[in-house]
């Protein structure tokens, strides 16, 4: 039986390299430990449905009594997706949510009109060598849900639904796709899946999204005949049949998409706001500090510090 009988997978060929959009080489930045890849927002594009910021953070080996320590910070008008390949994370926020992400688990968070939240190396972890690798990215909320109650959900990696055949594996972490539906609940139209693909094998991209896009994770693909590499990101036009195929070592991609935005989001530090006046006074309320009197407070066992607003 076919995994998705919407759409046969056909031969990458059948569509020209015209289909690409947009093809986005991400920006590195190395942060001591391990590097980071930021491939949105890009100065061609923006978004990619609701998808706003997408980092790769590593893959990094570390030391033991070493590991990541992202103090309390804040968000606004965006829903975090955390999602790991290797390593852990201590997820804490002002929700009152304290939970370790581990590989193929979901944590979603839902800023909405303001939220706090930090992410470190579990202390097991730090415990001896550990390493680092996986995808952060934000999806930027809707006009009619930014100043929703912030919230947070975990789903354990055997929640998440896969798809699986002929060479193809697909976690769903968020949305719809394929006829499946991820559980996280979902304030807009979206999918986004973590995909392996064995050599040769090839992936018809859903076709039920008006945005979609790919980013390499591991190996290679080819469109149409020519072939992408580990660290690129490819958004296609809306409407088009697409395959790809994997390149001669396989591939792991991260897919992923939407509907088509309504309006550019402005962004700034870790703020997303449809009005720059929402940025501003998000930024007020941060520097003023005054924990569980407005929009922001600090998680409930990460008090000690935070990270201030940047100059």
């Amino acid at each position: 039986m076919s995994w998705n009988p919407a759409l046969e997978p056909g031969c990458p060929d059948e569509v020209g390299i015209h289909a690409i959009e947009t093809l986005i080489v991400p920006r590195s930045r190395d942060l001591g430990d391990f590097q980071v890849r930021r491939a949105l927002p890009a100065p061609k594009r923006q978004m990619v449905g609701p998808f706003i910021f997408f980092d790769q953070a590593g893959p990094a080996e570390l030391l033991t009594g070493q590991g990541v320590d992202v103090r309390p910070h804040p968000h606004i008008g965006l829903g975090t997706v955390t999602y790991l390949f290797q390593g852990d994370f201590h997820h804490r926020d002002s929700t009152g949510a304290d939970q370790i992400i581990r590989p193929g688990a979901l944590n979603w968070m839902v800023a909405g009109r303001g939220v706090t939240h930090s992410e470190r190396t579990s202390a097991a972890a730090r415990s001896g060598p550990n390493s680092l690798f996986g995808i952060q990215t934000w999806l930027a909320l809707p006009d009619s849900h930014e100043d929703v109650a912030p919230s947070f959900e975990h789903h354990g990696k055997e929640t998440l639904p896969v798809i699986e055949d002929r060479g193809v594996s697909v976690r769903l972490i968020l949305g719809n796709a394929y006829g499946k539906t991820a559980p996280a609940t979902m304030l807009f139209e979206t999918f986004y899946a973590d995909v392996e693909l064995e050599p040769g094998s090839r992936l018809p991209m859903p076709d039920n999204h008006e945005d979609r896009g790919i980013y390499i994770v591991e190996g290679s693909i080819s469109v149409a005949g020519q072939e992408f590499e580990a660290g690129q990101m490819m958004v296609f036009r809306p409407g088009d049949r697409i395959t790809v195929a994997a390149g001669d070592e396989g591939a792991r991609l991260m897919i992923l998409g939407g509907a088509t935005f309504n309006g550019p989001r402005y962004i700034w530090w870790n703020f997303v706001a449809s009005s720059k006046e929402r940025i501003e006074s998000a930024k007020a309320e941060w520097r003023a500090a005054n924990w569980g009197k407005g929009r922001f407070d600090l998680p409930v066992d990460d008090r000690n510090e935070h990270i201030p607003l940047p100059e």
